[in-house]
């Protein structure tokens, strides 16, 4: 019980551990919400407690105790509840977002689709990954490519839905550095819940050199081995289906992959990035992760498999 309540209280994916002033709001939400409901519980079990063992038990049966305990009460309690919930929802909503960083995410059967929208005019495409500056505020613009998504991140901003043929808002900032984990939370189909996803959160230098990084072209390999498994990732047709800025691969089906190698992760979050898990992935995407959209390609052999993961490993 003791792990449980501290994962709750600090891990990565907790909404009682919030780190930004969206999620504080929710979590003040909550805590009143969990104080108040178990003060209420403790009252109504003394007033039962009282009616079964008092000798005054009718007292218990009079108009007014039921008008006052039945109608009142709750009628009061709730209405406050209610207008303390949208008067916080309203202060979330109406964040101000002017000069915010913008990212677009798009939900996709079962990952999401991210760009950087530079105000230069340049945009910077990844993957299952939101980098984020600490202390700034960040705006999420959300679509969807398929069926409805939802997106939350719950130690920084409450749930947003991702509907087709609508565009949602999300604003949020993150109060310090940290990995801060994301999930989809609407059912989107057989693999929903391998669909998960990470924000990191840099200070300022650090993210403004990260972005600088994610907008270069993938560099030249220059060791053998791994030109050759680039030379593979071209001839198998990878790149129809994803893109590797600085090479023929321009696919836009699936994740952009050409700084792949810098992620924490692959396919949503549901494995961490090394060799090991690219390779596997590559031959058997659909063993590890079932009804995803990847087929599996099992005709490589050993060394070209290695090849090819060494290859998108470098892909810093």
């Amino acid at each position: 019980m003791g792990t449980v309540l501290h994962d709750l209280l600090t891990g990565m994916q907790s909404a009682l551990a919030p780190a930004g002033p969206n999620a504080a709001a929710i979590a003040s939400l909550t805590w009143i919400m969990f104080v108040g409901g178990g003060l209420i519980f403790v009252f109504v079990m003394s007033f039962l407690a009282w009616a079964l063992w008092s000798e005054r038990r009718g007292w218990f049966a009079g108009r007014g105790i039921v008008i006052a305990g039945g109608i009142v009460f709750p009628l009061v309690t709730l209405s406050a509840l209610l207008v303390f919930g949208l008067l916080l929802a309203r202060d979330i909503v109406a964040r101000p977002s002017d000069g915010a960083l913008t990212i677009a995410v798009t939900g996709e059967q079962f990952w999401w689709r991210v760009r950087y929208v530079g105000n230069d005019g340049r945009d910077v495409d990844t993957a299952n990954e939101i980098h984020v500056p600490v202390g700034e505020p960040v705006k999420l613009v959300l679509t969807t490519a398929d069926v409805i998504h939802s997106l939350w991140i719950p130690t920084l901003a409450g749930k947003l839905d991702m509907i087709p043929g609508e565009t949602n808002t999300l604003v949020f900032q993150a109060d310090r550095p940290g990995v801060y984990r994301g999930q989809c939370t609407e059912y989107c189909g057989a693999a929903h819940a391998l669909m998960a996803f990470d924000v990191v959160a840099h200070p300022a230098d650090a993210f403004a050199a990260w972005l600088e990084g994610q907008a270069r072209p993938a560099a030249d390999p220059g060791i053998p081995f791994i030109s050759r498994g680039r030379e593979l990732f071209l001839a198998a047709g990878c790149g129809a289906c994803h893109a590797v800025r600085g090479t023929p691969a321009d696919g836009r089906l699936g994740p952009d992959l050409t700084h792949i190698g810098s992620r924490r992760t692959i396919a949503a979050g549901s494995f961490p990035n090394n060799k090991g898990t690219l390779a596997g992935w590559i031959a058997s995407s659909q063993h590890l992760k079932p009804n995803n959209r990847m087929p599996d390609f099992n005709v490589f052999a050993g060394e070209e498999l290695r090849a090819i993961a060494a290859y998108l490993e470098s892909l810093k």
